[in-house]
């Protein structure tokens, strides 16, 4: 996540050239003391920022109901709530972001396993669900590493290590507990009007996740490993992702009105085995519940910087509101063609339409 900030850091590393020296003209006058370098800051650059959204066609794969025409709602509206921090040292930058994601009936909470269903098959009018999900990404220049330039050429700006995590938490009854680690390299790359694209190409590995349903005793106390998890709990295998992301302001607009800009993300993660963790469970056609590659992408966010538009220069970005579209196929790595129960209902094979995430939606951004 390598924002560029360039004259930022370039100015600030500049002041360590700025020690002086020197020697009076005159014999009578006292040599000057030589002046102390100042001490630049750990952190180059430290940005942090809070965002509401709302999302009219959130999904969470397995929820969804029928409409009294008998056609199936897939979706549920979604608040979201987050903050975001980013920060540029010496040897690279650190993004890190946390978001609360506010469901609406559709998706609901525990004990309901489906809109309007509690776990014995009774009525239940459960609230919306609510997910807590962090990503964190840090990043070594290899220029700054080596004390080169000679990873820039051309418009790649730099080759870094790259590495990073993310965990979830909701409180429906599936109970998800995601963690995951990555870790590879990133390609930093330059464009137009102060912009950049960064590539990084990665190793995953969601190595702990929770699916109640698969839990021992749900159903029966059943063999654990084989027909059930004792507690739930599966693990993944390795495999391999590419994360994409680039920002660019509208530099080719008329001065009054430079004031928008693009930005935009895209994730592909490879199938990473068994969605249930469990040999018994699985199955072929709609019944599979082997994982699949897996796409979560904002392509184009389009963001007003508004505080510029009304204050000037000075205020940049401080009021972003923006409005983007937002495309997650295969979600959490289900299949939209199977898992049925899930992403398909059996035995007919229609789509439950909630493995599959296709939304516009806008929010509102403050930096502080």
């Amino acid at each position: 996540m390598s924002f560029r900030f360039k004259a930022i850091a370039a100015a600030a590393l500049s002041l360590a050239t700025l020690a002086t020296s020197g020697l009076a003209q005159a014999a009578d006058l006292p040599v000057k003391a030589a002046k102390k370098a100042p001490d630049l800051p750990f952190f180059l650059v430290i940005d942090d920022r809070v965002s509401f959204s709302w999302m009219p066609k959130g999904t969470d794969p397995g929820m969804w109901s029928t409409r009294p025409d008998g056609s199936i709602n897939g979706t549920t509206a979604k608040q979201v709530y987050s903050f975001t921090h980013f920060d540029l040292w010496a040897y690279g930058t650190n993004f890190f972001t946390i978001s609360m994601f506010k469901s609406g009936h559709n998706d609901p909470a525990s004990p309901c396993t489906a809109p309007g269903v509690t776990i014995t098959g009774g009525v239940g009018d459960c609230a919306g669900a609510t997910e807590i999900y962090g990503l964190f990404r840090s990043t070594f220049g290899w220029n700054e590493l080596f004390n080169t330039k000679a990873f820039t050429m051309g418009p790649l700006h730099n080759i870094s290590f790259e590495v990073g995590m993310d965990g979830n938490s909701e409180n429906n009854f599936l109970a998800p507990a995601k963690r995951d680690v990555v870790a590879g390299l990133q390609f930093a790359f330059d464009l137009p009007y102060k912009g950049y694209i960064n590539v990084a190409p990665l190793m995953y590995w969601e190595f702990s996740n929770h699916n109640a349903f698969t839990q021992c005793g749900l159903f029966g106390p059943g063999v654990a490993g084989v027909t059930c998890n004792s507690d739930g709990n599966v693990s993944y295998n390795p495999t391999w992702a590419v994360e994409i992301n680039y920002y660019m302001d509208l530099g080719f607009l008329p001065p009054n009105m430079q004031f928008w800009s693009i930005s935009g993300r895209a994730g592909w993660y490879g199938p990473k085995g068994d969605s249930n963790g469990t040999p018994a469970l699985s199955g072929t056609g709609i019944f599979s519940t082997a994982s699949k590659t897996e796409l979560n992408s904002e392509p184009i966010r389009l963001t007003f910087d508004a505080s510029k538009a009304v204050w000037g220069d000075k205020y940049s970005h401080f009021v972003d509101l923006w409005v983007a579209y937002r495309y997650w196929q295969n979600k959490f790595g289900l299949d939209h063609n199977a898992m049925a129960g899930v992403c398909t209902i059996a035995p007919t094979g229609q789509s439950t339409k909630s493995c599959t995430e296709s939304t516009v939606y806008g929010g509102i951004t403050l930096k502080f």
